[in-house]
């Protein structure tokens, strides 16, 4: 079965899935409330690793309108400036929301950078390595005249790790059958760098140094379920 034909029935899938959640009728217990919702203020640490926050770096606000449908989706947003003793810098951006069931797929970086003027010039998944397991991630790059900016991300829907729009509509019906609405996290670091490959591989150690700086609980929210 060639790709394109398997891609057309796991949509027919999605939308029978849709249909019969929508039938039963939307579900009512958040999984939020179970476990309760993060503080990413303090859920991401200042300083880890050869890692802190450049205090010396004004936090860059999204547009106005970009800003109103984050604040619409999403519960808490967090956009922080890291440096190493190096110098190099990442910028780290976290999302999240307590009611992903009608899902949050448009604005994934692939959806909202273009949405600013951006050019998705690479866009590939890719295995990111922590302490404990592996991390399916999504890696881009987005281009705005001479600002090119490589970009890792993942969106974690419950304890389930997505990097396609697909997987996390899948995620959402999971829970959606257990009468749960899962909430979710949109993890994304990216750095202005015109050598792909080089900004890609430090913000793999960026967040390999996160992970290890985490306690257990805290990186089950952030990273959901690794596999090992």
């Amino acid at each position: 079965m060639n790709n394109l034909r398997w891609r057309a029935l796991l949509v027919a899938a999605l939308m029978v899935g849709g249909a019969v959640l929508t039938y039963f009728g939307r579900p009512t217990v958040y999984l939020a409330d179970q476990i309760g919702k993060p503080d990413l203020e303090s859920l991401f640490p200042k300083q880890f690793g050869s890692w802190q926050v450049d205090a010396s770096r004004p936090i860059i606000l999204p547009p106005p309108d970009v800003q109103a449908a984050l604040d619409a989706i999403y519960n808490q947003v967090l956009t922080r400036t890291y440096v190493n003793r190096a110098g190099q810098r990442i910028m780290l951006s976290v999302a999240y929301g307590g009611d992903q069931y009608d899902g949050t797929s448009a604005h994934r970086p692939e959806s909202c950078y273009p949405a600013q003027g951006f050019a998705i010039t690479f866009n590939e998944k890719g295995v990111q390595q922590l302490p404990q397991g592996s991390l399916g991630v999504r890696t881009l790059v987005a281009k705005q005249g001479g600002r090119n900016e490589p970009i890792t991300y993942w969106v974690v829907v419950g304890n389930q790790v997505t990097t396609t729009g697909i997987e996390q509509k899948l995620a959402q019906m999971r829970y959606g059958v257990r009468g749960v609405i899962a909430d979710g996290m949109l993890v994304r670091v990216s750095s202005i760098d015109s050598d792909r490959a080089q900004a890609h591989a430090v913000q793999s150690g960026f967040i390999a140094d996160l992970a290890a700086a985490m306690p257990r609980e805290a990186r089950a929210r952030v990273f959901g379920d690794p596999v090992s």
